[in-house]
C-alpha cells in the first residue's frame, strides 16, 4: 500500500515530529500540505492528514486542501497534537466528517500531547512541555503499525 502523509505544523513542530514518525513506520512520502497540489493523492492508496489543534479543530489549510479534491475511494487516517488530547474525538470530528463526505474510508485516529503555548497558556509557561516525548513517539509508531493491519 503506497502511503502519503500530509501535515501542517507551525509553532513548536509538534505535529511534524509525529508526522515523520508515522511516515517512517509506513514508509510513506511526507509533505507539508501547503507545498503540494491536491492531485497528489491520486498516486497513493492511503493518506494521513494531520496538524495541531487550533480552536478545537485541525488547521484550516487541511480543509482548504480537501475542498479542492473530488470524491474518492481512498483510505485515510487522522492524527494531531493538542494541549488536551483526551478531547480527540471532538477535535477530530470536523475533519472526520469532511473526509467521509469526500469518500475516504477512515482507518484510524491518533492524538497525543503537544507543547501548547497559545493564548493564556503562554503566561504560565505552556502546557505539555517536552511533548511529544518518547512515549508519544512510541504510541505513534504503534498507531502506524495498526494502520498497516487494516
Amino acid at each position: 500500500m503506497k502511503a502519503l502523509i500530509l501535515y501542517k505544523s507551525i509553532h513548536h513542530k509538534n505535529t511534524e515530529k509525529i508526522a515523520k514518525t508515522i511516515a517512517d513506520e509506513l514508509n510513506a512520502d511526507i509533505y507539508n500540505i501547503d507545498k503540494v497540489s491536491p492531485d497528489i493523492i491520486e498516486n497513493y492508496d492511503l493518506i494521513g492528514f494531520g496538524s495541531g489543534i487550533y480552536f478545537g479543530k485541525h488547521h484550516k489549510s487541511i480543509f482548504k486542501f480537501l475542498d479542492k479534491i473530488s470524491k474518492t475511494n481512498k483510505k485515510a487516517f487522522i492524527f494531531s497534537t493538542a494541549g488536551f488530547p483526551f478531547l480527540k474525538s471532538m477535535f477530530h470530528k470536523e475533519l472526520r466528517d469532511k473526509l467521509k463526505s469526500k469518500g475516504f474510508e477512515i482507518l484510524g485516529e491518533f492524538c497525543c500531547k503537544g507543547y501548547h503555548t497559545y493564548g493564556i497558556f503562554k503566561l504560565f509557561g505552556g502546557l505539555n512541555k517536552n511533548h511529544p516525548n518518547e512515549d508519544d513517539i512510541k504510541k505513534a509508531k504503534e498507531f502506524a503499525k495498526s494502520i498497516l493491519k487494516n
